[in-house]
């Protein structure tokens, strides 16, 4: 039992030592590289904040900026990030500067320190086009005056509105593509290839598919990026260096760095064998926290470096509830095993309560908020699932092993 108990608390460290030196140097395995975390080419991507890159802001090209609706400005935001994504530019972030007397467009691109590689391509004139199977367009953004999502016997589906010569050609082409597909194409990437079901002569016509709100949606602003009846004009542009950057991701690090020793340094002070195990429990917390920011390809922000060392907070925050329970039950006159059990039976709930909250808040954030904000809130979700997973499972997995090979006086497990 005791050389049991010894080899899978072995084994445990061992799996958590291996998942720390892979996020700090990288591992290439059976001819597949895991790069390292802060890997500069592969590693994680660093966010404008951190990386610099090139500021270009927006304006439509119009006489009058009172025609300029909220739609159309919604449906400009969709062609611009279109064309970053198909660019390969993903971290690129485009946000709404809009008032009564102002109609911009921000678009922020990391690591891009040349703005003019971007301008000419972002502010063109997007361009719509329906092709059928051989490639032959059949009509283009002139002939499309609106696209919206609608809900029919409570399917959403995105409805399309056709100008006269529009409705025409596009009867003429369902006619002749029935039980086929007719492929939409913005800036010649292809956003969506519906069937053709039957012949359709009307006004309008909706493409039903598995769509929800947001993404029927995003397909028709897609759509009706093609359909502007503007460019966009850059009118400021400006590049950041990453040296900032640099200097405040060192600095964040550091600190971090620092803040991790202290707290495992307390651990131990405090809780003695139960701090040695929370701090174990801690490094590898911190590895899978990186591996999985990394292996997603979330975007790093100094927001987002905030939402890690405030959830390593919650991580030991959540061992510190275990541990007081636990010195609760031996004090009782429970058996070191009893007390263990006991103690994180009792402590479970105020958890599981705790980080649902702070998941909660993450979410709507996530969802609502925007720029480096989602960058701290991706973060902070991430952190506390996995600080759950280290306080509950890895930390009571390793401390009950601890018992099992005899380490069982009282003394050794509080201060």
């Amino acid at each position: 039992m005791k050389a049991k108990s010894i080899t899978k608390f072995a084994a445990v460290c061992v799996i958590i030592a291996i998942l720390a030196y892979v996020a700090a140097f990288g591992v290439e395995i059976m001819g597949k590289y895991i790069p390292a975390s802060f890997d500069e080419e592969f590693g994680i991507k660093k966010g404008f904040d951190l990386a610099g890159g090139s500021v270009i802001v927006f304006e439509p090209e119009v006489e009058d900026l009172g025609t300029v609706t909220e739609e159309q400005i919604a449906a400009a935001v969709a062609a611009l990030r279109l064309r970053l994504d198909s660019n390969g530019l993903n971290e690129a972030t485009v946000s709404e500067q809009v008032s009564e007397d102002q109609k911009r467009l921000r678009v922020e691109i990391p690591a891009v320190t040349d703005p003019n590689e971007a301008i000419e391509y972002l502010g063109a004139m997007a361009s719509l086009s329906f092709r059928d199977p051989q490639g032959n367009e059949v009509i283009n953004g002139t002939h499309v005056k609106e696209a919206a999502p609608v809900t029919q016997d409570g399917k959403i589906m995105v409805q399309l509105q056709f100008t006269g010569e529009g409705q025409s050609l596009f009867a003429e082409a369902t006619g002749n593509l029935v039980g086929q597909q007719l492929s939409i194409y913005v800036d010649n990437v292809l956003i969506s290839s519906p069937n053709v079901n039957e012949a359709i002569n009307s006004e309008t016509c909706v493409i039903e598919g598995d769509f929800d709100a947001e993404t029927a949606k995003q397909l028709a602003n897609q759509i009706k990026s093609g359909t502007l009846p503007f460019a966009l004009e850059p009118i400021s542009q400006n590049s950041v260096g990453a040296q900032l950057g640099d200097d405040a991701l060192n600095k964040s690090l550091i600190a971090g760095g620092i803040g991790l020793l202290l707290v495992m340094l307390y651990m131990i002070i405090m809780y003695r064998m139960c701090g040695l195990v929370a701090d174990i429990a801690l490094i590898g917390y911190v590895a899978i926290v990186a591996l999985v920011i990394n292996g997603f390809g979330i975007q790093l922000t100094l927001p987002g470096i905030a939402g890690i060392i405030l959830t390593i907070g919650t991580a030991v925050d959540a061992n510190v509830i275990i541990f007081e329970r636990v010195k609760e039950e031996i004090k009782s006159g429970k058996t070191l095993r009893a007390s263990v059990d006991a103690g994180f039976n009792r402590a479970f709930s105020a958890i599981i309560d705790a980080n649902i909250t702070t998941i909660i808040a993450a979410v709507v954030l996530w969802y609502f908020g925007s720029g480096t904000i989602i960058g701290f809130a991706k973060t902070l979700f991430i952190g506390t699932l996995v600080s759950m997973f280290t306080a509950i499972f890895v930390t009571r997995f390793l401390l009950r092993q601890l018992v099992g090979f005899g380490a069982k006086n009282p003394k050794l497990y509080s201060a």
